[in-house]
């Protein structure tokens, strides 16, 4: 375990290999079977809601009944997540060459939103979990062997690979003090 100002992080996320090969995998992890999606923090709720206009012209017809609905958050209190359609797909996901992918994310990255996509789906495959404190455990999937390989292969690491969504997630200063971890871990 590395501890960072007050956040536990695994040691793995400094030393394992991981980098997205959506080609392989198709976006599984937007895709998995076992009901609950995405864990979702509240205060992202009201921000999914404002973007929702600007990505459901990407979603299919099932998708959007839920959100007209307004279906798509499931569980209660602190434990929150994406409502799933047929226990897998993500309510959010739409297939572009037959790759799952975030309608929210599209909708960002066009410049109509400024929400990107929830915290938890952002820094797969890392999870961040609560005990007494948070703690980050790196938690890759089945699906994701071919993420390790292809990391492996470019030589890149689980915190390179998801730093954008760690700087979002805990800060620039946070991040560069887990990447001085990773360099005093190489010598």
């Amino acid at each position: 375990m590395i501890l960072i100002d007050s956040i536990l992080m695994d040691e793995e996320i400094i030393r394992e290999h991981f980098a997205c090969d959506l080609n392989a995998c198709k976006g599984a992890c937007c895709t998995l079977s076992g009901g609950e999606g995405a864990p979702l923090k509240k205060e992202e709720i009201s921000m999914i809601q404002d973007a929702i206009p600007f990505a459901i012209k990407y979603l299919d017809e099932r998708s959007r009944i839920i959100l007209q609905k307004n279906e798509w958050v499931g569980g209660s209190g602190d434990d929150l997540y994406v409502e799933c359609i047929d226990d897998a797909d993500c309510v959010f996901v739409y297939r572009e060459a037959g790759i799952a992918k975030c309608a929210l994310e599209k909708a960002f990255h066009e410049g109509t939103t400024t929400f990107r996509k929830p915290i938890s789906c952002h820094l797969f495959p890392i999870r961040v979990r609560n005990f007494g404190g948070e703690y980050l455990s790196y938690q890759p999937f089945e699906e994701c062997k071919p993420a390790l390989q292809y990391g492996k292969q470019e030589g890149t690491l689980v915190i390179h690979a998801v730093k954008d969504s760690l700087i979002r997630a805990f800060g620039e200063h946070w991040y560069e003090q887990a990447i001085d971890m990773t360099t005093q871990e190489e010598q």
